[in-house]
Order: structure tokens, then sequence, then C-alpha cells
């Protein structure tokens, strides 16, 4: 067992991705000289070099396409978006080009490109540094969206996204990033399932990424007042597994799902529409959600602890659920 951070874990993944495949680069803003915005590529640049630990000019669509092109060309590029609002300004490239070259070329070509960026509220970055947008991207065909959510998934999740031969997003909560746990070598993780981080009987609590440690404390406050609530880690956004949510439904017959993205067309959303369609008649009580409030996330301390999804909101959603 290796004690490490979420942020040693990831840059750990990137390094055995470089040492087994020459074909993979890191590629993005500031992830040479100055290590990364949140330091995930630190050391990385004098282990490989310039021409493997690229930095890029400010521009988002310009450095995404150029990691589509290396993937069409036979490389295997990790681009590194420094927040996912950022990423909007690469919106065309990943929606347009990376998501529709495999249908649009009839098969002929693929694109096997890793795109990795920061997301999630909670540090005081105000609107533009703060959204989670995760949810808006596992609406397009054609890409796999991840959200590793604990130390071991932030290890694994890399190697087998690099084997894929469409694109792969991965959204690192920012909050996250010094987070430690023990890890057991060599860590393999299923970038096709959803995980169940506690057992339950009463309750399923589904949720991904930075809100998982919230939903799990919510869960054991609910335990004190004796209801057995399971938490449902999806993991992996597109695509759903409905398999694991909807057995976990049929088990317990009430859902909670927490979503940092906004309530309106989110995620949350389309795992209420499914579990409707597919599970109706096993629910006991209306399905309920906690997301962030409908405003652009702001600066001040106490208006953004009061826009995210909290514990205490979490756990007053699994008493209604309940009945209390």
């Amino acid at each position: 067992m290796t004690t490490l951070t979420y942020r040693e874990a990831m840059r750990g993944a990137i390094r055995k991705a470089m040492q087994e495949d020459d074909r993979v680069f890191l590629m993005g803003e500031d992830v040479g000289h100055y290590g990364g915005c949140y330091a995930v590529s630190k050391g990385l640049l004098d282990e490989f070099g310039p021409e493997r630990i690229r930095d890029t000019p400010l521009s988002e669509s310009g450095f995404t396409g150029a990691g589509i092109g290396a993937a069409m060309g036979g490389m295997r590029p990790i681009v590194e978006v420094m927040t996912c609002n950022f990423s909007l300004l690469s919106l065309d490239q990943i929606m347009n080009n990376a998501a529709t070259i495999r249908h649009m070329s009839g098969g002929q070509f693929n694109v096997p490109v890793v795109i990795r960026m920061a997301t999630g509220g909670g540090r005081q970055l105000a609107a533009q540094h703060s959204h989670s947008l995760e949810g808006w991207y596992a609406h397009i065909p054609g890409i796999r969206v991840l959200a590793p959510a604990t130390v071991e998934d932030a290890a694994g999740m890399l190697g087998p996204a690099l084997e894929d031969p469409d694109p792969v997003l991965i959204f690192e909560n920012a909050l996250l990033y010094n987070e430690s746990a023990d890890v057991a070598e060599p860590v393999e993780v299923d970038i096709d399932r959803a995980k169940i981080r506690r057992e339950g009987s009463d309750l399923t609590l589904i949720t991904y990424g930075g809100s998982l440690g919230k939903t799990l404390a919510a869960a054991e406050e609910l335990g004190s007042a004796a209801i057995s609530a399971e938490v449902i880690d999806l993991r992996v956004l597109r695509p759903l597994d409905d398999a694991t949510i909807l057995a976990s439904l049929a088990k317990t017959r009430r859902c909670v799902i927490v979503d940092e993205g906004w309530r309106s067309g989110s995620l949350s959303a389309e795992i209420m529409a499914r579990i409707v369609e597919q599970g109706f008649w096993n629910l006991d009580a209306p399905l309920l959600r906690v997301c962030s409030e409908e405003v652009p996330v702001p600066y001040a301390k106490h208006l953004e602890e009061a826009a995210l999804p909290s514990i205490a909101k979490i756990v007053a959603a699994g008493l209604l659920a309940m009945g209390r």
C-alpha cells in the first residue's frame, strides 16, 4: 500500500502511461515549466522533456484541435484544460470534431484523445473558475465522460481511458487534489461501471466527483437516524451505468441524487428520467435531488457555500424521501 494524494495519483498515472507508451504526451497551458495549474504535472518536464510535456499558447480551441489531430495521426495525447469553464472555448473542437469524426468518416477514423480538466466550486474562485459542466458533456454522443472521486480512481482511470479508441473527458474536482488515501498497486478501474461506496437498504444516494465525500458524510448522519443509506458513485457519466442504479433502487425503493450541476437540464434530471422509464414500479416515494442553486457560483464564501450542495441539504432530502 502506498499513501498518495489525488494529485500524486494523477501524476503517477500520467508518468506510468508515458513510460509504457512512447505515443503518450501531455499538452496544455502551464503543464511544463510551471508544473500545471494544480501541480499535477510538476517534475514531468525534467523527466520526459519538452517534446512530451508541451506548454501551449493560451488558446483552448487551438491546442485541443492539435491534440485531436495528433490522436488521428496515431499519437495518444493527454490534453489538459485548466478549468471546465475554459473548455467552452474548445467546445467546437470537442463536439463538432472529436465526437463526430468516427461517425462522419464511416468508421475510417477515430480520435483516441484524453482531455482532462478541473471542475467544481468551493474554492472562492468566482464564476469563471467554479462551475460543474460535466453534465453538458455527458449529453454528447461519441465521447466517454469520467469523474474520478477517489484517489484510487485518479490513479486507475487514465490507463483504460488512453486505451479507448474514442475521445475520453476526465473531470477532476479541484477540491480533491489534496485528498489522500492508501492505494494498492496495480490499480485496476472499470471505466464502464459505477461503484457502490456504501451498502444500505432504506435509501439510495447517487452522486459523483466532488460530492461523494459530502454524500458519504450525509449517509453517516442518516444512519444515526436509523436510516440505512446506500451510496452510488457514478464514476462514469457517459455512458451511465443504469444496471447498478436500478438494482439499488429495486432494493431501497427510494432515491436522492446529488449533482453539483444546475438543476435545469441536469445530469440528475437524466438519471431521474431513466429511473422513471425503467424502474417506476419499484419506487415507494418521489425521486428527489440536491443540485447547485441556479446562479453563477458566487465569490463570497458564505454565498458560495449556500449555492453548492451541502451535507445538511443531502440529509434533509434523505429525511424527506423517507417521509420524515
